[in-house]
């Protein structure tokens, strides 16, 4: 089955759907690797859901992501490389936590929401009420990813860590605070689905196709370049690599996916 241009085909997002409900989850997480289409499936499975009646929402880690001025206070005191958002360290895990708690609960929540193109988080007047739900579909690119051992960050993996991180002092924050801060929220998941796609090396690509159909979305704002996406998705690169090996064995469900995300 592929996604095709308008998402996921509807047998599939149904037993996506069924398999959250019959698990008893109120908090459902997908995850998989940058472009592999966690934010259209939540959307769809949410639809679903609302379409039977069930009262449901989707929240994404990225819309928990520290706002500019926050990410450059840590590349002022900790390291130039915080400035860019994405990896472990650079989200508002208590932010992400709290809505997710009020959720649980039965509350109506604001869902904090992000502007990627302007790299802002959205002032709070601006973000969406969602809530009583009885569903909450989490997305995110690292769900429930450990830490890697201490010895496994001295080598540099790509041209970002050994050009810009020759100490190694950003990788070893990201993945201190992937240890340390984020275990919390990965425990308000009740059930997780990694979408996994065939390997890192397409992710550029797939990057890429996001980038445009962001800026086709908003044609009068500018966006990253190709080259730009290239060395984006370098900042991803040592968690997203951690995520395929460990979640295949931490996720509930595993969905395999090839070059054209078609699900296999």
């Amino acid at each position: 089955m592929s996604t095709g241009p308008h998402g996921f085909p509807d047998p599939f997002v149904a037993r996506c759907l069924d398999d959250a409900l019959s698990s008893g989850a109120r908090v459902h997480g997908i995850t998989g690797l940058q472009g592999t289409g966690k934010s259209t499936l939540a959307a769809q499975v949410v639809a679903l859901a609302r379409a039977r009646g069930i009262a449901a929402a989707t929240l994404s880690i990225d819309d928990a992501y520290f706002d500019h001025d926050r990410r450059a206070a840590l590349a002022r005191d900790v390291h130039p490389l915080l400035a860019t958002r994405g990896p472990p360290g650079t989200h508002d895990v208590g932010l992400a936590i709290a809505t997710l708690d009020a959720l649980r609960a039965g509350e109506t929540v604001a869902l904090p929401r992000f502007d990627k193109l302007g790299d802002r988080r959205l002032p709070r007047a601006q973000w969406p009420q969602a809530g009583p739900v009885d569903l909450v579909v989490f997305e995110g690119w690292f769900l429930g990813t450990p830490p890697q051992a201490e010895e496994e960050l001295a080598t540099p993996i790509n041209a970002l860590e050994r050009d810009e991180d020759r100490d190694g002092r950003w990788r070893r924050y990201c993945n201190d605070a992937l240890g340390r801060d984020y275990p919390a929220l990965w425990r308000r998941i009740d059930r997780l689905l990694f979408l996994q796609g065939p390997g890192f090396d397409i992710v550029p690509q797939w990057r890429w196709q996001q980038e445009q159909s962001m800026q086709a979305a908003e044609p009068g704002r500018a966006g990253m370049t190709r080259a730009q996406v290239e060395r984006f998705v370098q900042f991803y690169e040592r968690t997203s690599r951690q995520a395929m090996r460990t979640l295949p064995g931490i996720a509930d469900r595993v969905v395999r996916l090839d070059a054209h995300h078609h699900v296999l």
